[in-house]
């Protein structure tokens, strides 16, 4: 089977991550889960902590906020599907660290070809940001904007794009 990279992307609570853990479920058992949330207050945590609860046990968690690409070469050997969960918190990490929006987008896009050219599988999630209220500041506004050019980077990339709503996934490209 070909590897692909597949894009699953939607609103806050949407269904996003369960349905990247049915797909990788479908392609693989071994998984490795890339988290870029680095939780730093109890609530962030406690999310985390339920999103773990909802994968299998045997699947490997690599917590990694910024370097993104060092840990896709990382496990090449080791499995037969990556998910990224999620591109969003991965931007805000670069964007909180001072990156401009074109060193961002740069990262995001080597993220895309190390994706293709990884041997396995690859799943990114991410949050379609821009179709909610205008943020009210000039950060908020900037990381919209990042983050909806970083997601037509990947989609761009991807063999396949899914739009979750509601829990229900509509294949958009693929």
């Amino acid at each position: 089977m070909e590897k692909k990279l597949i894009v699953v992307t939607g609103g806050t609570k949407s269904g996003k991550s369960n349905f990247a853990v049915k797909i990788a479920q479908g392609l693989g058992n071994r998984v490795v889960f890339l988290a870029t949330c680095i939780p730093q207050d109890e609530e962030m945590k406690k999310r985390v902590a339920l999103h773990q609860k909802s994968r299998p046990p045997h699947w490997e968690t690599v917590e990694e906020g910024e370097n993104v690409v060092s840990v896709l070469r990382e496990v090449k050997n080791s499995c037969q599907v990556v998910i990224i969960d999620c591109l969003t918190l991965f931007i805000s990490n670069l964007l909180v660290s001072g990156k401009t929006g074109r060193e961002i987008r740069d990262e995001v896009e080597k993220t895309a070809k190390e994706a293709l050219v990884a041997p396995y599988h690859v799943i990114i999630v991410t949050n379609e940001v821009g179709s909610g209220l205008v943020p009210e500041n000039q950060l908020g506004r900037r990381f919209r904007d990042i983050a909806g050019e970083a997601n037509q980077i990947v989609a761009g990339y991807a063999h396949e794009v899914y739009l979750m709503v509601s829990g229900i996934p509509l294949k958009i490209k693929g």
